[in-house]
Protein backbone atom coordinates (compact mmCIF):
# COMPACT_ATOMS: atom_id res chain seq x y z
CA UNK A 1 0.00 0.00 0.00
CA UNK A 2 1.53 3.08 -1.30
CA UNK A 3 1.72 6.08 0.89
CA UNK A 4 1.18 9.84 0.32
CA UNK A 5 3.52 12.30 2.26
CA UNK A 6 4.74 15.67 2.97
CA UNK A 7 5.80 18.11 0.40
CA UNK A 8 8.21 20.31 2.26
CA UNK A 9 11.55 22.54 0.75
CA UNK A 10 10.77 20.94 -2.66
CA UNK A 11 11.27 17.00 -1.56
CA UNK A 12 8.59 14.45 -0.53
CA UNK A 13 9.14 14.63 3.56
CA UNK A 14 7.48 11.55 5.92
CA UNK A 15 7.79 14.57 8.73
CA UNK A 16 7.90 13.38 12.85
CA UNK A 17 4.52 12.18 13.31
CA UNK A 18 3.47 8.30 13.36
CA UNK A 19 -0.67 9.09 12.68
CA UNK A 20 -1.57 7.43 9.27
CA UNK A 21 -5.49 7.40 7.66
CA UNK A 22 -6.96 5.42 5.09
CA UNK A 23 -7.21 6.83 1.53
CA UNK A 24 -10.20 4.89 -0.29
CA UNK A 25 -11.14 4.20 -3.75
CA UNK A 26 -14.79 5.37 -3.23
CA UNK A 27 -15.92 3.26 -6.76
CA UNK A 28 -14.37 0.15 -5.35
CA UNK A 29 -14.42 1.18 -1.48
CA UNK A 30 -10.82 -0.30 -1.05
CA UNK A 31 -8.01 1.35 0.92
CA UNK A 32 -5.41 1.81 -2.04
CA UNK A 33 -3.09 4.30 0.54
CA UNK A 34 -2.47 5.73 3.54
CA UNK A 35 -1.53 9.40 4.15
CA UNK A 36 0.58 10.54 6.83
CA UNK A 37 -1.38 13.32 9.16
CA UNK A 38 0.77 16.06 10.23
CA UNK A 39 1.30 16.68 14.05
CA UNK A 40 2.33 19.93 15.04
CA UNK A 41 6.15 20.07 14.89
CA UNK A 42 5.95 18.56 10.59
CA UNK A 43 3.69 21.79 10.21
CA UNK A 44 6.11 24.05 11.55
CA UNK A 45 8.82 23.02 9.72
CA UNK A 46 6.56 23.42 6.66
CA UNK A 47 5.98 27.17 7.31
CA UNK A 48 9.88 27.70 8.48
CA UNK A 49 10.70 26.66 4.70
CA UNK A 50 8.04 29.11 3.39
CA UNK A 51 9.03 31.47 5.99
CA UNK A 52 13.03 31.21 4.91
CA UNK A 53 12.18 31.25 0.99
CA UNK A 54 10.08 34.56 1.19
CA UNK A 55 12.89 37.09 1.39
CA UNK A 56 14.61 35.85 -2.16
CA UNK A 57 11.41 35.18 -3.98
CA UNK A 58 9.62 38.16 -3.03
CA UNK A 59 12.33 40.02 -4.87
CA UNK A 60 12.37 37.43 -7.58
CA UNK A 61 10.82 40.01 -10.65
CA UNK A 62 6.96 39.73 -11.04
CA UNK A 63 7.65 38.82 -15.09
CA UNK A 64 9.74 36.08 -13.48
CA UNK A 65 7.82 34.46 -11.14
CA UNK A 66 4.94 34.86 -13.62
CA UNK A 67 6.84 32.66 -16.76
CA UNK A 68 7.12 29.93 -13.96
CA UNK A 69 3.03 29.87 -13.54
CA UNK A 70 2.97 29.83 -17.55
CA UNK A 71 5.56 27.43 -17.73
CA UNK A 72 3.47 25.27 -14.64
CA UNK A 73 0.24 25.93 -17.03
CA UNK A 74 1.59 24.52 -20.11
CA UNK A 75 2.33 21.09 -17.81
CA UNK A 76 -0.89 20.72 -16.62
CA UNK A 77 -1.97 20.97 -20.37
CA UNK A 78 0.04 18.12 -21.01
CA UNK A 79 -0.70 15.77 -18.37
CA UNK A 80 -4.35 17.18 -17.41
CA UNK A 81 -5.63 13.19 -18.04
CA UNK A 82 -2.88 12.02 -15.69
CA UNK A 83 -4.33 14.60 -12.86
CA UNK A 84 -8.14 14.06 -13.44
CA UNK A 85 -7.37 10.21 -13.48
CA UNK A 86 -5.84 10.21 -9.77
CA UNK A 87 -8.46 12.72 -8.46
CA UNK A 88 -11.14 10.24 -9.89
CA UNK A 89 -9.61 7.14 -8.10
CA UNK A 90 -9.75 9.14 -4.56
CA UNK A 91 -12.69 11.34 -4.98
CA UNK A 92 -14.80 8.92 -7.41
CA UNK A 93 -15.91 11.56 -10.02
CA UNK A 94 -16.21 10.86 -13.64
CA UNK A 95 -13.31 11.71 -15.81
CA UNK A 96 -15.36 14.13 -17.29
CA UNK A 97 -15.98 15.88 -14.39
CA UNK A 98 -12.18 15.65 -12.98
CA UNK A 99 -11.20 17.08 -16.04
CA UNK A 100 -13.75 19.84 -16.48
CA UNK A 101 -11.91 20.61 -12.51
CA UNK A 102 -8.67 21.06 -13.75
CA UNK A 103 -9.24 23.44 -16.69
CA UNK A 104 -11.74 25.46 -14.27
CA UNK A 105 -8.81 25.40 -12.18
CA UNK A 106 -6.40 26.23 -14.98
CA UNK A 107 -7.90 29.79 -15.40
CA UNK A 108 -6.64 30.91 -12.42
CA UNK A 109 -3.41 30.13 -13.14
CA UNK A 110 -3.85 31.71 -16.32
CA UNK A 111 -5.04 34.97 -14.86
CA UNK A 112 -2.13 35.08 -12.52
CA UNK A 113 0.24 35.16 -15.66
CA UNK A 114 -0.55 38.51 -15.72
CA UNK A 115 0.59 39.63 -12.53
CA UNK A 116 3.11 42.14 -14.21
CA UNK A 117 0.33 44.25 -15.53
CA UNK A 118 -2.15 43.20 -12.17
CA UNK A 119 1.26 44.64 -10.01
CA UNK A 120 1.10 47.64 -11.17
CA UNK A 121 0.91 50.33 -8.99
CA UNK A 122 -0.21 54.44 -8.82
CA UNK A 123 1.43 57.82 -8.52
CA UNK A 124 -0.17 61.09 -7.65
CA UNK A 125 2.04 64.68 -8.18
CA UNK A 126 1.42 67.04 -6.04
CA UNK A 127 -0.79 65.20 -3.52
CA UNK A 128 0.30 68.06 -1.40
CA UNK A 129 2.98 70.84 -1.72
CA UNK A 130 5.95 69.36 -3.14
CA UNK A 131 4.86 65.89 -1.98
CA UNK A 132 3.89 63.15 -4.56
CA UNK A 133 2.40 59.76 -3.57
CA UNK A 134 3.24 56.64 -4.62
CA UNK A 135 1.19 53.46 -3.99
CA UNK A 136 2.68 50.08 -4.42
CA UNK A 137 2.33 46.04 -4.02
CA UNK A 138 4.06 44.11 -2.05
CA UNK A 139 3.68 40.13 -0.76
CA UNK A 140 2.95 39.78 2.88
CA UNK A 141 5.01 36.70 3.69
CA UNK A 142 3.43 32.99 4.61
CA UNK A 143 0.27 32.19 3.22
CA UNK A 144 -2.08 29.29 3.84
CA UNK A 145 -5.18 27.32 2.02
CA UNK A 146 -7.48 24.95 3.47
CA UNK A 147 -9.10 23.25 1.04
CA UNK A 148 -11.89 20.67 0.62
CA UNK A 149 -12.53 17.22 -0.61
CA UNK A 150 -14.34 17.82 -3.33
CA UNK A 151 -12.50 19.95 -5.71
CA UNK A 152 -8.80 18.68 -4.86
CA UNK A 153 -7.04 20.92 -8.06
CA UNK A 154 -9.24 23.28 -8.49
CA UNK A 155 -10.07 25.17 -4.89
CA UNK A 156 -6.02 24.78 -4.46
CA UNK A 157 -5.62 26.23 -7.69
CA UNK A 158 -7.82 29.31 -6.77
CA UNK A 159 -5.69 30.12 -4.32
CA UNK A 160 -1.73 29.23 -4.92
CA UNK A 161 -1.36 30.92 -8.26
CA UNK A 162 -2.13 34.44 -7.24
CA UNK A 163 -0.25 34.34 -4.04
CA UNK A 164 2.73 32.82 -5.27
CA UNK A 165 2.98 34.98 -8.60
CA UNK A 166 2.33 37.99 -6.56
CA UNK A 167 5.85 37.18 -4.53
CA UNK A 168 3.89 34.86 -1.17
CA UNK A 169 5.14 31.94 -0.47
CA UNK A 170 2.55 28.82 0.41
CA UNK A 171 1.54 26.41 2.52
CA UNK A 172 -1.27 23.73 1.18
CA UNK A 173 -3.23 22.14 3.48
CA UNK A 174 -5.70 19.95 1.19
CA UNK A 175 -7.94 17.17 2.94
CA UNK A 176 -6.83 13.66 3.99
CA UNK A 177 -9.55 12.06 1.81
CA UNK A 178 -7.98 12.51 -1.89
CA UNK A 179 -4.55 14.12 -0.97
CA UNK A 180 -2.30 12.70 -4.24
CA UNK A 181 -3.53 15.64 -6.64
CA UNK A 182 -2.00 18.10 -4.08
CA UNK A 183 1.68 16.54 -4.50
CA UNK A 184 1.32 16.38 -8.37
CA UNK A 185 0.85 19.82 -8.46
CA UNK A 186 4.23 20.46 -6.44
CA UNK A 187 6.47 18.70 -8.14
CA UNK A 188 4.88 20.00 -11.59
CA UNK A 189 5.55 23.46 -10.18
CA UNK A 190 9.03 22.54 -8.82
CA UNK A 191 9.30 21.05 -12.41
CA UNK A 192 8.21 24.35 -13.93
CA UNK A 193 10.85 26.02 -12.23
CA UNK A 194 9.49 27.03 -8.62
CA UNK A 195 12.20 27.45 -5.63
CA UNK A 196 12.26 25.16 -3.19
CA UNK A 197 9.82 26.26 -0.48
CA UNK A 198 7.88 28.75 -2.32
CA UNK A 199 5.33 26.02 -2.57
CA UNK A 200 5.07 23.50 0.44
CA UNK A 201 1.70 20.36 1.00
CA UNK A 202 1.21 19.78 4.82
CA UNK A 203 -1.38 16.50 4.84
CA UNK A 204 -3.08 16.04 7.83
CA UNK A 205 -6.59 16.64 10.36
CA UNK A 206 -7.83 19.44 12.93
CA UNK A 207 -4.53 18.96 14.38
CA UNK A 208 -2.24 20.82 11.28
CA UNK A 209 -5.26 23.46 10.56
CA UNK A 210 -5.16 24.47 14.49
CA UNK A 211 -1.31 24.55 13.75
CA UNK A 212 -1.82 26.75 11.05
CA UNK A 213 -4.58 29.04 11.95
CA UNK A 214 -2.89 30.26 14.53
CA UNK A 215 1.18 30.12 13.58
CA UNK A 216 2.59 33.14 14.50
CA UNK A 217 4.53 33.39 10.71
CA UNK A 218 1.31 32.79 8.87
CA UNK A 219 0.15 36.09 7.47
CA UNK A 220 -3.18 34.90 5.46
CA UNK A 221 -5.64 32.24 5.08
CA UNK A 222 -7.82 30.82 2.69
CA UNK A 223 -10.41 28.39 3.36
CA UNK A 224 -13.03 26.36 1.83
CA UNK A 225 -15.36 23.73 2.97
CA UNK A 226 -18.61 23.90 5.45
CA UNK A 227 -20.02 26.61 7.67
CA UNK A 228 -18.66 25.77 11.08
CA UNK A 229 -15.67 24.97 10.04
CA UNK A 230 -15.22 28.65 8.50
CA UNK A 231 -16.74 30.37 11.29
CA UNK A 232 -13.77 28.80 13.32
CA UNK A 233 -11.19 29.61 11.08
CA UNK A 234 -12.73 33.10 10.41
CA UNK A 235 -13.10 33.67 14.17
CA UNK A 236 -9.60 31.66 15.40
CA UNK A 237 -7.74 33.54 12.68
CA UNK A 238 -8.84 37.15 12.50
CA UNK A 239 -8.24 37.00 16.87
CA UNK A 240 -4.30 36.38 15.61
CA UNK A 241 -4.41 39.42 13.13
CA UNK A 242 -4.19 37.46 10.40
CA UNK A 243 -6.23 38.19 7.17
CA UNK A 244 -8.72 35.48 6.88
CA UNK A 245 -11.16 34.54 3.62
CA UNK A 246 -13.29 31.40 4.63
CA UNK A 247 -16.23 30.04 2.59
CA UNK A 248 -18.48 28.65 3.76
CA UNK A 249 -21.51 25.92 3.03
CA UNK A 250 -24.30 26.75 -0.09
CA UNK A 251 -27.75 25.73 -0.79
CA UNK A 252 -28.54 26.79 -3.97
CA UNK A 253 -32.10 27.40 -5.76
CA UNK A 254 -33.07 27.11 -9.12
CA UNK A 255 -36.84 28.58 -9.84
CA UNK A 256 -39.13 27.48 -12.64
CA UNK A 257 -41.59 29.85 -13.78
CA UNK A 258 -44.90 29.10 -15.72
CA UNK A 259 -43.51 30.27 -19.05
CA UNK A 260 -40.11 28.46 -18.71
CA UNK A 261 -39.02 25.85 -21.27
CA UNK A 262 -39.40 23.05 -19.31
CA UNK A 263 -37.34 20.16 -20.99
CA UNK A 264 -34.36 23.00 -20.74
CA UNK A 265 -34.92 23.30 -17.12
CA UNK A 266 -35.19 19.84 -16.92
CA UNK A 267 -32.31 19.60 -18.43
CA UNK A 268 -30.43 21.66 -16.80
CA UNK A 269 -31.54 20.27 -13.17
CA UNK A 270 -30.37 17.10 -14.46
CA UNK A 271 -26.40 18.45 -14.66
CA UNK A 272 -26.93 20.65 -11.60
CA UNK A 273 -28.07 19.04 -9.08
CA UNK A 274 -26.73 15.20 -9.79
CA UNK A 275 -23.09 15.93 -11.84
CA UNK A 276 -20.18 15.19 -9.74
CA UNK A 277 -22.58 13.41 -7.08
CA UNK A 278 -24.04 16.57 -5.98
CA UNK A 279 -20.70 16.96 -4.37
CA UNK A 280 -20.01 20.62 -4.93
CA UNK A 281 -20.85 24.00 -3.88
CA UNK A 282 -22.45 25.31 -6.98
CA UNK A 283 -25.11 22.40 -7.20
CA UNK A 284 -28.75 23.12 -7.38
CA UNK A 285 -30.47 21.40 -4.32
CA UNK A 286 -33.33 22.99 -4.44
CA UNK A 287 -35.83 23.53 -7.50
CA UNK A 288 -38.84 26.04 -7.10
CA UNK A 289 -41.51 25.72 -9.67
CA UNK A 290 -43.71 28.28 -9.75
CA UNK A 291 -47.70 27.26 -9.70
CA UNK A 292 -48.88 23.44 -8.90
CA UNK A 293 -49.04 22.45 -12.13
CA UNK A 294 -45.20 23.54 -13.05
CA UNK A 295 -44.66 21.44 -10.16
CA UNK A 296 -46.57 18.83 -11.76
CA UNK A 297 -45.05 18.84 -14.86
CA UNK A 298 -41.47 19.04 -13.55
CA UNK A 299 -41.36 16.06 -11.25
CA UNK A 300 -43.18 14.12 -14.38
CA UNK A 301 -40.19 15.34 -16.98
CA UNK A 302 -37.20 14.69 -14.38
CA UNK A 303 -38.39 11.68 -12.75
CA UNK A 304 -37.50 8.98 -15.80
CA UNK A 305 -34.01 10.64 -16.33
CA UNK A 306 -33.19 10.41 -12.80
CA UNK A 307 -33.94 6.80 -12.99
CA UNK A 308 -31.97 6.53 -16.46
CA UNK A 309 -28.69 8.13 -14.71
CA UNK A 310 -25.67 5.90 -15.28
CA UNK A 311 -24.33 5.39 -12.62
CA UNK A 312 -20.64 3.75 -12.11
CA UNK A 313 -17.12 3.99 -11.72
CA UNK A 314 -14.78 6.77 -13.91
CA UNK A 315 -12.91 4.06 -15.16
CA UNK A 316 -16.55 3.36 -17.22
CA UNK A 317 -16.73 6.25 -19.83
CA UNK A 318 -19.97 5.83 -20.04
CA UNK A 319 -20.73 6.54 -16.42
CA UNK A 320 -22.46 9.81 -15.91
CA UNK A 321 -22.32 9.83 -12.21
CA UNK A 322 -19.83 7.93 -9.66
CA UNK A 323 -19.50 7.01 -5.93
CA UNK A 324 -19.68 9.69 -3.19
CA UNK A 325 -16.06 10.33 -1.43
CA UNK A 326 -16.47 7.89 1.56
CA UNK A 327 -18.70 5.30 3.31
CA UNK A 328 -19.19 7.79 6.31
CA UNK A 329 -20.43 10.43 3.96
CA UNK A 330 -22.67 7.88 2.12
CA UNK A 331 -24.50 7.22 5.56
CA UNK A 332 -25.09 11.13 5.54
CA UNK A 333 -26.55 11.40 2.78
CA UNK A 334 -28.92 8.38 2.98
CA UNK A 335 -29.67 9.93 6.77
CA UNK A 336 -31.26 13.15 4.77
CA UNK A 337 -32.63 11.02 2.87
CA UNK A 338 -34.12 9.62 5.69
CA UNK A 339 -35.02 12.20 7.74
CA UNK A 340 -37.03 14.39 4.46
CA UNK A 341 -39.34 10.90 4.04
CA UNK A 342 -39.56 10.96 8.37
CA UNK A 343 -40.91 14.54 8.06
CA UNK A 344 -43.13 14.07 5.33
CA UNK A 345 -41.26 14.64 2.28
CA UNK A 346 -42.17 12.46 -1.07
CA UNK A 347 -39.46 10.26 -1.96
CA UNK A 348 -40.40 10.05 -5.61
CA UNK A 349 -37.11 8.30 -6.68
CA UNK A 350 -35.54 6.66 -3.89
CA UNK A 351 -31.45 6.36 -4.42
CA UNK A 352 -31.08 4.52 -1.30
CA UNK A 353 -32.15 1.38 -3.44
CA UNK A 354 -29.61 1.76 -5.86
CA UNK A 355 -27.19 -1.74 -6.24
CA UNK A 356 -23.52 -1.61 -8.05
CA UNK A 357 -23.46 -4.39 -9.87
CA UNK A 358 -20.56 -4.05 -11.76
CA UNK A 359 -17.58 -6.51 -11.13
CA UNK A 360 -15.26 -5.37 -8.67
CA UNK A 361 -17.51 -2.13 -7.47
CA UNK A 362 -20.29 -3.53 -6.04
CA UNK A 363 -18.89 -2.60 -2.56
CA UNK A 364 -18.20 1.35 -3.90
CA UNK A 365 -19.93 4.17 -2.07
CA UNK A 366 -22.47 4.37 -4.56
CA UNK A 367 -26.03 6.08 -4.27
CA UNK A 368 -28.58 6.41 -7.09
CA UNK A 369 -30.40 10.06 -7.73
CA UNK A 370 -32.91 10.97 -5.70
CA UNK A 371 -35.84 13.58 -6.02
CA UNK A 372 -37.58 14.60 -3.13
CA UNK A 373 -41.19 16.44 -3.79
CA UNK A 374 -43.43 18.38 -1.47
CA UNK A 375 -40.34 19.50 0.59
CA UNK A 376 -41.73 22.55 3.52
CA UNK A 377 -38.79 24.76 4.73
CA UNK A 378 -38.60 23.30 7.72
CA UNK A 379 -37.58 19.50 6.80
CA UNK A 380 -33.90 18.91 7.67
CA UNK A 381 -33.27 17.99 3.99
CA UNK A 382 -33.92 21.68 2.69
CA UNK A 383 -32.44 23.41 5.70
CA UNK A 384 -28.86 21.83 5.98
CA UNK A 385 -26.36 21.30 3.16
CA UNK A 386 -26.90 17.45 2.19
CA UNK A 387 -23.82 17.73 -0.62
CA UNK A 388 -25.43 14.60 -2.22
CA UNK A 389 -27.49 13.84 -5.00
CA UNK A 390 -30.35 14.18 -4.10
CA UNK A 391 -33.12 17.42 -5.54
CA UNK A 392 -35.67 18.87 -3.48
CA UNK A 393 -38.97 20.28 -4.90
CA UNK A 394 -40.28 23.18 -2.78
CA UNK A 395 -43.48 24.47 -4.77
CA UNK A 396 -44.64 28.16 -4.46
CA UNK A 397 -47.33 29.78 -6.27
CA UNK A 398 -45.82 33.09 -6.87
CA UNK A 399 -42.39 34.70 -8.26
CA UNK A 400 -42.61 36.99 -4.82
CA UNK A 401 -43.42 33.68 -2.74
CA UNK A 402 -39.93 32.23 -4.57
CA UNK A 403 -38.32 35.26 -3.95
CA UNK A 404 -38.92 35.15 -0.42
CA UNK A 405 -37.99 31.47 0.05
CA UNK A 406 -34.64 32.33 -1.37
CA UNK A 407 -34.21 35.30 0.86
CA UNK A 408 -35.79 32.94 4.07
CA UNK A 409 -32.22 30.59 3.76
CA UNK A 410 -29.40 30.52 5.60
CA UNK A 411 -27.06 29.75 2.35
CA UNK A 412 -26.76 31.51 -0.91
CA UNK A 413 -23.56 30.56 -2.98
CA UNK A 414 -25.97 31.26 -6.17
CA UNK A 415 -29.30 30.75 -7.62
CA UNK A 416 -30.81 30.92 -11.19
CA UNK A 417 -34.48 31.51 -12.53
CA UNK A 418 -35.91 29.95 -15.71
CA UNK A 419 -38.30 32.15 -17.82
CA UNK A 420 -39.48 33.62 -21.19
CA UNK A 421 -40.09 37.12 -19.38
CA UNK A 422 -37.11 39.56 -20.16
CA UNK A 423 -38.79 41.43 -17.08
CA UNK A 424 -39.17 38.64 -14.75
CA UNK A 425 -35.39 38.09 -15.41
CA UNK A 426 -34.44 41.38 -14.67
CA UNK A 427 -36.55 42.01 -11.67
CA UNK A 428 -34.88 38.42 -10.09
CA UNK A 429 -31.46 39.74 -10.98
CA UNK A 430 -31.70 42.58 -9.19
CA UNK A 431 -33.75 41.68 -6.47
CA UNK A 432 -32.35 38.26 -5.72
CA UNK A 433 -30.09 38.74 -2.72
CA UNK A 434 -27.43 36.23 -3.83
CA UNK A 435 -24.22 36.81 -5.12
CA UNK A 436 -24.23 34.75 -8.46
CA UNK A 437 -27.44 34.76 -10.82
CA UNK A 438 -28.39 32.67 -13.74
CA UNK A 439 -30.94 33.07 -16.13
CA UNK A 440 -32.24 30.05 -18.25
CA UNK A 441 -28.44 28.63 -16.88
CA UNK A 442 -28.67 26.17 -14.11
CA UNK A 443 -25.56 27.36 -12.31
CA UNK A 444 -23.05 29.92 -13.42
CA UNK A 445 -20.77 28.42 -15.31
CA UNK A 446 -19.01 25.88 -17.53
CA UNK A 447 -16.36 23.49 -17.34
CA UNK A 448 -14.94 24.00 -20.33
CA UNK A 449 -14.68 27.92 -21.55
Amino acid sequence: MSEIAHFINGQAVSGVSSRRQDVFNPATGNADKTVILAGENDVDDAVRAAKEAWPEWSKTPVLRRARILDKFKNILWERLNQLAEVISSEHGKTIDDAIGEVTRGLEVVEFATAAPTLMKGEFSENVGSDVDSHMIRQSLGVCVGITPFNFPAMVPMWMFPVAIVTGNCFVLKPSERDPSASILIAEWLKEAGLPDGVFNVIQGDKIAVDRLISHQDVKAISFVGSTPIANYIYTTGTAKGKRVQALGGAKNHMVIMPDADLEMATNALMGAAYGSAGERCMAVSVAVPVTEAVADALVHRLAPKIKELKIGPATDSSSEMGPLVTAQHLQKVVGYIDAGESEGADVVVDGRNFKQDKQGYENGFFIGGTLLDNVKENMSCYREEIFGPVLSVVRKNSYQEALDLIHGHEYANGTAIFTRDGDIARNFMQDVEVGMVGVNVPIQFQWLS
